[in-house]
């Protein structure tokens, strides 16, 4: 597991924001053209309710995309907590342009501060083990890497970015593959030094996991007594992870049995955006 680092997300934010840019404006912002080209304005972008910000990257994109001109300058960081009613960011340049990018601009600090401040309240539940919580590929197409980077704003970390990174051998692969051994040994053989992780349904299954030397070992569903048991039985020979059908009912039961990660889908789906409002002055 590794954490994306904002430091190379650049040419991706960029891809991104061109991208939302052209769906939202088309042809061209109609609306805008209604205020003169050459005034000048200022703006103000409050939270209504207590959030993680997310997202600075991707509305500064938006702007640079849009006009250089806008300045940018921010109250709160990526990771940082902001009061309701709190002005997170202040914007001055032309009035046209700060209309212009509005929605693109609080579409992405939204989403992305939703995203953060739902990890950050899981995390909390968790703080008192040592248990890390890990996203999942349930991501809105096109914007995994960001959302995932928010995921790590919030205090949460990554699982694998994709099907290219790591492998995670399910029961489809364990019978395709004519059992959990020889799955693992074809995935050493076609991308050596590439982690393996086993999903497991039992402890039988954990200790033949165990036995080929995966890296990783998720309990699918396991009853808690099988966790804390499959916890004993690994003494530490490989790094294991609670899987499915997690909920905030039982998040604080699994963390205490011992396991290192839990990985759960809501870090970064159905994801209620925060409030955010933008007010001009002109």
């Amino acid at each position: 597991m590794q954490n994306i680092e904002l430091t190379g997300l650049g040419s991706e934010i960029d891809e991104n924001v061109r991208r939302a840019l052209l769906e939202d404006i088309g042809s061209g912002d109609i609306s805008a053209q209604l205020v003169p080209s050459a005034r000048l304005a200022s703006a103000k972008v409050i939270t209504r309710k207590p959030c993680i910000i997310s997202g600075v990257s991707w509305v500064e994109a938006v702007f640079r995309q849009l006009d250089p001109l806008v300045i940018l300058k921010w109250n709160v960081k990526d990771g940082e907590h902001a009061e309701p009613n709190q002005t997170v960011l202040h914007l001055e340049g032309p009035a046209r342009s700060l209309l212009t990018g509005e929605r693109t601009a609080l579409n992405y600090l939204q989403f992305l501060s939703g995203v953060a401040t739902q990890c950050r309240r899981l995390a909390d539940k968790v703080a008192h083990t040592h248990v890390k919580l890990l996203d999942t590929r349930k991501t809105i197409p096109g914007l995994r890497l960001a959302q995932k980077y928010a995921v790590t704003c919030g205090g949460c970390h990554n699982h694998r970015i994709g099907l290219y990174d790591a492998f995670l051998i399910k029961e489809n692969h364990i019978a395709a593959c004519g059992g959990i051994l020889e799955a693992i040994n074809a995935a050493h053989r076609i991308a050596p030094g590439r982690p393996v992780e086993v999903e497991v349904e039992n402890l039988g299954e954990l200790q033949e996991a165990l036995r080929g030397g995966a890296d990783s070992i998720m309990f699918d569903e396991l009853s808690m007594d099988d966790m804390r048991e499959g916890v004993r039985l690994n003494n530490g020979q490989a790094r294991l992870e609670a899987s499915g059908g997690i909920n905030e009912s039982t998040l604080v039961a699994i963390a205490d049995t011992g396991v290192d990660y839990i990985s759960i889908g809501a870090l970064t789906k159905n994801i209620k955006a925060i409030d955010l409002s933008m007010r001009l002055n002109l």
